[in-house]
């Protein structure tokens, strides 16, 4: 929860945590900071409801607002399953007549601060500006998939069971509780994901005209077997000819699948829309199962980009609150200079089933900073690779190989949508 405290920030601006009755003189801070595009009327409803004014905090020169910053209450999934009540950064923005002057920096500071306060022992974002958020201490830790297939010459070849799996439309908002039904039971198998809290749901389906670009409403379909919903897809198509016909695009917003056979007959209805050649998605995760499916995989258009940023504000209860893929005993010597609480060594003891993490005056194996714990803590980011760009040291022999193998996870780690 915001500390209830007003300071000045170094500019001689005040910070300090948002009222409800400001909120929309915050928000148009926020959205002026991003461009100043205006969000219809529903889209704004919404992120005024899911706005959280305890963790909310602006900066105000005199009565004109000039920086805000804001954190959702998230629960993220972890490698070996756990949740982990996470502060999910979000909405921040300085006026850019203020840019320049520690105005984010005193944000950043608060926030982390208060984020500790509360218990939270992670914090993550989405970055605007990748360049920003390394200097307080956060790391890459997923990566997004953005696809371009050429439907008219990619085909399918589908496992086992494809053909038993019944697929059948329903308006986005009827089928609203199937589709949660399936999303919640692939949270605990992917880490990076997000157990989504109530009204969330709602922001799948916004689907304002201004946004389309020429495609349709938002469509859905929901895949079942015996009668029980195991997948679904959300999406919208942009119809366009060329000289030789039709040549539409699927636009995919978003599709969840139980087992292997929902996947499949998911990924082959989108993939034959008629009066379609192209599907573009953006976000997926990098090792989804229908790259392994496809007849021509060069024409797909892959393009991998950063996704979730993520931060250990408590290194000792962040890293004992997953679990690691072989065994691992090491002496980690963590640099925090933003948060000089996690600096020193800590001993990292864990496996499959659990892990401690204390301080302890061993002598360290590896060396490195929280921006590396936190690229390399949902599994994605080895922490070899980290040691080959320099970033992480080895300390003892043999120390690099054992803890990059112990973090890893058998699944690449995923963020399914931005907050």
């Amino acid at each position: 929860m915001a500390t209830d405290v007003t300071a000045q920030t170094p500019d001689g601006t005040v910070l300090r945590p948002l009222e409800r009755d400001e909120w929309d003189k915050w928000y148009d801070t926020l959205v002026r900071a991003f461009g100043g595009t205006p969000e219809s009327a529903e889209e704004r409803a919404l992120w005024r409801e899911l706005t959280e004014v305890d963790h909310s905090i602006g900066v105000w020169d005199g009565d004109d607002c000039v920086g805000t910053a804001g954190a959702f209450s998230f629960r993220l999934t972890v490698p070996g399953g756990a949740l982990v009540d996470t502060a999910g950064v979000t909405m921040v923005g300085v006026a850019a007549t203020h840019r320049r002057r520690g105005v984010l920096t005193s944000m950043m500071r608060r926030q982390l601060d208060d984020v500790r306060g509360s218990g939270r022992a992670l914090a993550a974002l989405t970055a605007s500006e990748p360049a920003i958020y390394g200097r307080f201490g956060y790391g890459v830790a997923t990566h997004g998939l953005n696809v371009e297939i050429d439907t008219a010459r990619v085909r399918l070849a589908v496992p086992p069971g494809t053909d038993a799996v019944r697929l059948r439309y329903a308006a986005p908002a009827d089928a609203l509780g199937a589709c949660e039904e399936v999303y919640a039971r692939t949270v605990a198998g992917r880490p990076g994901m997000i157990a989504r809290r109530p009204g969330w749901e709602r922001v799948a389906l916004l689907d304002a005209e201004s946004d389309r670009e020429g495609a349709s409403p938002l469509q859905c379909v929901v895949a079942e077997r015996d009668g029980r919903p195991v997948g679904y897809a959300r999406f919208q198509v942009k119809p366009e000819w060329d000289t030789a016909g039709p040549a539409g695009t699927v636009v995919l917003r978003d599709t969840q699948a139980l087992d292997p056979a929902a996947h499949a007959a998911l990924w082959r209805f989108l993939l034959s829309i008629d009066l379609t050649a192209k599907l573009t998605a953006y976000g997926r995760p990098t090792d989804e199962a229908w790259r392994h499916l496809v007849s021509d995989v060069r024409r797909c258009g892959l393009r991998v980009r950063d996704a979730l940023y993520v931060r250990l504000v408590d290194v000792a209860a962040a890293l004992g609150a997953r679990t690691y893929q072989a065994p691992v005993d090491v002496v980690l010597d963590v640099e925090d200079a933003f948060c000089p609480w996690n600096e020193g060594r800590w001993r990292l003891s864990g496996d499959a089933k659990g892990a401690s993490c204390e301080r302890t005056a061993d002598a360290a194996d590896l060396a490195l900073s929280t921006r590396e714990l936190g690229s390399a803590y949902l599994g994605g980011t080895a922490l070899g690779a980290l040691a080959a760009a320099g970033r992480v040291r080895e300390l003892r022999p043999g120390a690099l190989a054992e803890a990059s193998t112990a973090f890893a996870s058998p699944v690449a780690p995923w963020l399914p949508h931005g907050f």
